[in-house]
């Protein structure tokens, strides 16, 4: 087995970062590379800028031990992993360019032998683009480097561990680039993995996301559904999911994250005709961001019409899942945005796991919900679930946080109900 003994990890954001650390956990000596000059320093100062449990400690730790060090330039290695942004462009085709830069920025550094791997999420067929781009460049190398492609498969407030005990699936462009990518991966995960080529590989990643982003979508449309229909969604599914095969999510106010959100588009952009589920269900967690701002809207004129003034409106929740920092691609803070931009003077947003935003202030959330007419959850945070319910503030709740507060009630839900059926009648 060929033991790696340096690496150098484009790309030190939520999963450049983790990855470099692990590595360097293991005792391999990681060059972590970052256009970000802030990310740079403070990762050189075992410091983070991002919110993830027991990411700080790892940093400290490895480069305390001179382990792991970030640069603005590629250094020489034996290893190099690329873990860049692949946004989509206003068209919702995906856009591969920071791999492209990432992979030139290496090029010249290659040398034979050395193992290069793609982990950022990418179309299918990428892998097999960036080869041939260093081998257009680098015709010497041809045959004599190992190219691979391996996606991460964490969830966002569990990475560290996630990053290191799950199953990888692991596609080379050939079966010798495929084993040696093993052979670099077993030094530090501890699950399974599992070898295939470079294309499936990048598929799989694709599909793992846009299954999870069908089955929110029929969530999200259960939701709208039982709304019209005057039904309790929350209590809908839990009985729903009593039955021993069904396993109904719950809804949301939309589908954030840079996964969820984007990798469908980057199998709709290239089989238009043949995703239709895929591209519906995109198009329903679209619309569900869209239907909330409509019922905010609703809500707020209903207020005034019944009180003669404007409500004061707390919107609790921006990041794009319970419990974590992350904005990227959020539809609660596009509501935020939608809500603020229609003019609303009385409006209080709320976000407990960041501590300033460059576009909002943002309020405590007891205090915003002490002085709030109407309290809009958004997402589930667990610190929103100690707050109240109470009949004195008109409660719009999308992600199901009452369903935790312990004096919610079947009556209160009946009231709810009540309420959003003569919001019906109205708009």
């Amino acid at each position: 087995m060929k033991h790696f003994e340096v690496v150098t990890t484009i790309g030190l954001g939520y999963i450049g970062l983790p990855t470099a650390s692990l590595i360097a956990k293991s005792g391999i000596r990681v060059y972590g590379v970052d256009t970000n000059l802030k990310v740079v320093e403070a990762v050189n100062q075992g410091k983070i800028i991002i919110v993830e449990p027991d990411l700080d400690k790892l940093v400290k730790q490895v480069v305390e031990n001179e382990f792991l060090s970030a640069h603005t330039n590629p250094m020489e290695a034996d290893v190099y992993t690329i873990a860049v942004p692949t946004p989509f462009k206003g068209n919702h085709e995906p856009d591969i360019s920071y791999v492209i830069k990432a992979a030139n920025s290496v090029i010249p550094l290659l040398k034979e032998g050395d193992l290069f791997i793609i982990e950022s999420t990418s179309p299918v067929g990428t892998t097999e683009k960036v080869q041939n781009l260093i081998y257009s460049v680098r015709p010497d190398l041809e045959n004599k480097i190992y190219i691979a492609y391996c996606p991460e498969r964490v969830l966002p407030g569990n990475i560290i561990y996630e990053l290191e005990n799950n199953d990888r699936v692991i596609g080379g462009i050939n079966e010798e680039s495929t084993e040696m990518a093993c052979e670099f991966f077993r030094q530090f995960v501890i699950g399974e993995l599992h070898k295939t080529d470079s294309k499936t590989a990048e598929m799989c990643k694709l599909v793992e996301n846009s299954s999870r982003d069908v089955q929110i979508a029929f969530a999200n449309e259960l939701s709208i559904i039982c709304e019209k229909a005057g039904i309790n969604v929350w209590k809908l599914i839990e009985l729903a999911n009593r039955h021993p095969r069904v396993n109904i999510l719950n809804p949301g106010c939309g589908v954030g994250g840079h996964c969820i959100a984007v990798d469908p588009y980057f199998i709709v952009s290239e089989y238009p005709l043949e995703s239709r589920i895929i591209g519906k269900a995109r198009e329903i967690n679209n619309y569900k961001t869209f239907w909330c701002v409509e019922k905010i809207r609703n809500a707020r004129l209903e207020f005034k019409i019944t009180h003669a003034y404007d409500p004061k409106i707390a919107i609790m929740g921006m990041a794009f899942k319970p419990n974590i920092d992350d904005l990227r691609e959020s539809p609660a803070q596009y509501i935020v945005k939608k809500v603020i931009d229609e003019g609303y003077n009385e409006v209080m947003v709320v976000e407990p796991n960041i501590s300033n935003h460059e576009e909002y202030t943002l309020i405590n959330f007891k205090l915003a919900f002490g002085e709030a007419d109407i309290v809009i959850y958004l997402v589930a945070h667990d610190e929103f679930k100690l707050l109240p319910f109470t009949r004195e503030k008109l409660i719009l709740d999308f992600c199901g946080v009452t369903r935790y507060q312990d004096k919610v009630s079947e009556e209160v839900f009946v009231e709810a109900v009540k309420f959003n059926s003569i919001r019906n009648k109205i708009s």
